[in-house]
């Protein structure tokens, strides 16, 4: 199978996890962008990029409108983000993604996560060279070639396409995640992204016997239930 494949059966796995976790992902990113710039979509492309992944997302335009209030009204929240790498049970590795307001708090909850797990967490660096970050681009479309062209004509730094059972996979330099969405809708209309994201895919995958798997388990949950961690990645096959 190919990257195409693997990238819907990701879109799938996320979308299987609690939405109200999403939910809050996306509303701390838009009260942020919202937050560093204009409160306006129309006048903060950092605003904009973000509610398009959120809308992809399906976040609800309720929530999404709820973030932009919080930062007209003034809130003094502030968040930044941090990232942490580790081991899981088996061979696994993971990339935890955070938006924090508070350091110590957020590295102790994520570290009991990979302890409690048979875990351990690793020093910057000891996970990420087995990974790509990219930006990710699939919808249904079944033309490869007039999506190459106008990628490229367009300047986008352009990874890999991929076209897999009516669905075209396209994986880009992160920085030109939105540059590739508006040359794509430029030339075709409105599109409705099956993935439009900034993500972590893993160069192998590993999969884990059925004496982790309950550890694996264990620490997805424990993950989803901290409230600053914003996504995860790992190299998990999951069959």
């Amino acid at each position: 199978m190919g990257r195409a494949f693997e990238v819907r059966k990701a879109s799938m796995a996320k979308t299987a996890a609690a939405k109200t976790k999403v939910y809050s992902r996306y509303g701390k990113e838009i009260y942020m962008a919202a937050k560093a710039g204009v409160p306006d979509p129309e006048m903060n492309v950092g605003l904009k990029r973000m509610i398009d992944e959120a809308r992809a997302k399906q976040v609800p335009a309720d929530v999404i409108k709820r973030a932009i209030d919080k930062a007209k009204g003034g809130s003094d929240e502030s968040y930044h983000s941090v990232v942490y790498e580790g081991f899981g049970p088996g061979a696994s590795t993971f990339i935890v993604e955070c938006l924090t307001d508070n350091d110590n708090r957020t590295v102790s909850e994520v570290r009991n996560c990979f302890t409690k797990s048979k875990g351990k967490m690793g020093v910057n660096g000891s996970v990420m060279h087995g990974y790509d970050h990219v930006g990710l681009l699939s919808f249904a479309y079944d033309d490869e070639e007039l999506i190459m062209e106008v990628l490229l004509e367009n300047d986008v730094e352009l990874q890999d396409i991929e076209l897999e059972e009516g669905t075209i996979t396209v994986t880009v330099e992160p920085s030109s995640l939105h540059k590739a969405k508006d040359a794509i809708e430029e030339k075709l209309g409105e599109i409705n992204f099956d993935v439009l994201e900034i993500t972590y895919l893993a160069h192998e995958y590993v999969t884990l016997s059925e004496e982790d798997m309950p550890m694996y388990e264990k620490m997805i949950a424990m993950l989803d239930e901290v409230e600053d961690v914003q996504n995860y990645y790992h190299n998990i096959e999951i069959v």
